[in-house]
């Protein structure tokens, strides 16, 4: 039997399902939907107690994390079920700021890892320019923006150099713990898609996303937090938490 994840608060009886049948997208198996009285963010599972995503993600009561299809709230099967513990921003984090833009979230329980819920594999070295990556996050539908998310998607772009990324985004200050990817800046169409995107390239997370003037679902080139450059301070949180 296939068992996908979905974390509630442990004094919520409800849970949101996810739908084994739905095959409008590959589901990342590390990724996680991130639900609460504001906005949803998108998170990444990198060890079986913790999940990364962005600092700027405000979330409020939150009630619901898991891989998922938002707006089927029909299935009620496939469930793990687990509260969280903590959430602990980056030190250096300023919500006036798009650096050090890194949250982690502590489980109350440890995930079961099996076939359709595996860790996203940290990097030990960085993502050199030109690489392929895949991003994924939720996307709302064009014409009902109002309602949640519709589908998962996955898009496969590249990094760019921070040169390029300046050139994109003049008024940023682009600095080396960020990493860019993407084709062409911001074309400013309608699009709405659920923040803080993860970006694996070559099989390892090298970024969360923290800006982008567009949508990265459709290409368009967003600023990411470069995770080689956080990798100390993600395991010593976690080793000290």
């Amino acid at each position: 039997m296939k068992f996908i994840f979905v974390w509630a608060l442990s004094n919520l009886p409800v849970a949101l399902p996810f739908d084994p049948d739905y095959k409008d997208a590959i589901t990342p198996p590390y990724m996680v939907y991130l639900k609460s009285d504001y906005l949803p963010c998108a998170g990444v599972l990198i060890h079986p107690l913790w999940v990364i995503t962005a600092a700027h993600c405000n979330l409020p009561k939150l009630q619901l994390i898991g891989i998922t299809k938002p707006s089927n709230l029909k299935e009620e099967n496939y469930l793990q079920v687990v509260g969280y513990e903590k959430m602990i921003h980056h030190p250096k984090f300023s919500i006036t700021s798009i650096e050090h833009n890194l949250m982690l979230i502590k489980l109350s329980d440890n995930i079961e890892l099996n076939d359709y819920v595996k860790l996203a594999s940290l990097p030990r070295e960085p993502a050199a320019e030109n690489t392929l990556c895949m991003v994924s996050t939720w996307a709302y539908h064009v014409c009902d923006i109002y309602k949640g998310p519709d589908s998962l998607q996955n898009v496969n772009i590249s990094v760019i150099s921070n040169t390029e990324c300046r050139a994109a985004y003049k008024t940023y200050n682009i600095r080396d713990t960020m990493l860019c990817v993407g084709i062409v800046p911001g074309r400013r169409q309608p699009c709405k898609e659920v923040t803080a995107a993860p970006a694996v390239c070559d099989g390892k997370l090298q970024g969360i996303l923290t800006f982008a003037d567009g949508c990265v679902l459709r290409a368009d080139v967003g600023i990411y937090t470069r995770i080689i450059n956080y990798m100390p301070w993600i395991e010593n949180t976690i080793r000290n938490n």
